[in-house]
């Protein structure tokens, strides 16, 4: 049971007025000293719009990147015991555990990139986001209800326990559903909705890692305002995770929601320390996410390289099981590879180290080990939301293909499941219109939002049901 701490949130936001395109974060806001005066955020919606595009574009780089070396090393003996190191970039990918071979993806470790000329598929660090979008846009609401996420999931989710489009899949068939999700799936077949659907008494799998790829986006629909977005993000969040876990997903969707008001006059590196430092205030004394984040930090603040931090971040959590992280009774399958702890804390290395570089957090977050997808494409979403698609193409030098195959994975879609980046940056921006109008309270003032920064405390929801 943990009181989540939105005062502290709410006092870190800048005390100035925003220019026309885009906010600051204040020395206050760095410093974590409280302001008093009220505060409004002007943000251009436009430049949001291309911003969101970045974001779904860095999202695809680091997903399909990341899927190279995914479940490679997870530490322990054996192959997957030797973590990889820099040195392996552009060298050959080995198998995943659950392979005799390499990735069909790419014969060696290097950036998976789609051109002007072919399509990105969905997967699931960007499918359910997608999905999430859709419902809210469908349904014009903000606050999606339990049912309409019951609804939304058996619509374009398959059923794995029929055919699928995927084949077989062990005892059953292929839905590119895994651990938690796929048991909520399962239990939203049967009639149950959310939360119950992560209750350990129903989900034996609530403490993994499903509701931090699924969830960061509803960060980007209340910009500058992370505890409205911890509003909007609280059910789903809940779909699929319990404990810590939600505190994980949490830590994204915050900087998610303290990216648009990052300031262009700031280094992204400066911006993301800063934004961190918001989202730890989130995570409670004496929580093992809490002590990750300082583990992590501490590492990174030392200079040790982040391969060392990586090797010590396994040691102290995977093996040792310090600070009460302790999920050895779920085994190494779990605890190595999907399990919410260990993976937030091989994200923040690569968040730390990759001091704001799309394509080194990338990097890192690809032969970093364990669920590696998961961190590149959070990281790589975020750095693509705070460069924008232009920024993405200067920092790879190339331009990107925009189509998206919502239908690699999901169904029930309109054009056979083809989208585009654009049209889906758009629908983020109306959903945005209609979070800041009617959670917020803000406006939309001609090209721009109004958004007032500090909420009154009735606007702050105190769950301690985590």
């Amino acid at each position: 049971m943990v009181v989540w701490i939105f005062a502290t949130l709410c006092l870190c936001l800048s005390s100035c007025v925003a220019p026309p395109r885009q906010t600051a974060i204040s020395a206050e806001h760095k410093e974590g000293r409280a302001t008093s005066e009220p505060v409004q955020i002007v943000i251009d919606r436009e430049r949001y719009a291309d911003r969101m595009h970045g974001f779904w574009l860095g999202q695809s780089i680091g997903n399909w990147t990341g899927l190279v070396t995914e479940m490679d090393k997870i530490g322990g003996e054996g192959p997957h015991g030797v973590f990889y190191t820099r040195e392996d970039w552009n060298g050959p990918d080995l198998p995943a555990i659950w392979a005799d071979t390499p990735s069909d993806l790419s014969p060696t470790i290097d950036f998976v990139l789609r051109g002007p000329d072919e399509v990105w598929g969905a997967d699931d660090d960007t499918d359910i986001e997608y999905i999430y979008q859709s419902a809210l846009h469908a349904y014009k609401t903000s606050l999606l209800s339990p049912d309409q996420i019951r609804a939304a999931w058996i619509a374009h989710f398959y059923d794995e326990t029929r055919p699928t489009p995927y084949g077989p899949d062990e005892d059953r068939f292929q839905n590119y559903l895994w651990v938690s999700n796929q048991r909520a799936h399962e239990l939203m077949l049967a009639g149950i909705a959310p939360p119950e659907t992560s209750d350990p008494k129903n989900n034996a799998h609530w403490d993994m890692i499903d509701a931090q790829l699924t969830t960061e986006i509803f960060g980007l629909y209340t910009p500058g305002r992370p505890d409205i977005a911890l509003q909007m993000a609280h059910l789903p969040i809940r779909t699929s995770a319990r404990g810590e876990a939600v505190l994980a997903a949490e830590f994204y969707v915050i900087l998610h929601a303290l990216a648009p008001i990052a300031p262009d006059d700031q280094s992204l590196k400066e911006s993301l320390q800063s934004m961190a430092a918001v989202a730890r205030a989130h995570l409670p004394e004496g929580s093992y996410t809490a002590a990750m984040y300082d583990f992590v930090k501490a590492q990174y603040e030392s200079g040790a390289p982040w391969e060392t931090a990586r090797d010590r971040l396994y040691e102290r959590y995977q093996v040792q099981q310090a600070d009460g992280y302790d999920v050895s009774s779920r085994g190494l399958y779990c605890n190595g590879c999907f399990a919410s702890g260990i993976n937030f804390g091989a994200s923040l290395i690569s968040l730390f180290y990759g001091e704001g570089d799309i394509k080194e957090t990338i990097k890192i977050a690809t032969l970093c080990g364990w669920d590696s997808d998961n961190p590149a494409a959070t990281w790589g979403g975020l750095l693509g939301f705070m460069i924008g698609k232009d920024g993405i193409e200067a920092a790879f030098g190339q331009s990107f293909s925009t189509q998206f195959n919502i239908h690699r994975t999901r169904k029930g879609f309109a054009n056979n499941g083809l989208d585009d980046f654009a049209n889906m940056a758009r629908v983020g921006v109306e959903v945005a219109d209609r979070a800041v109008s009617e959670l917020i309270g803000g406006e939309i003032s001609g090209a721009n939002w109004i958004i007032p920064a500090n909420g009154s405390e009735s606007e702050r929801p105190m769950n301690k049901d985590n």
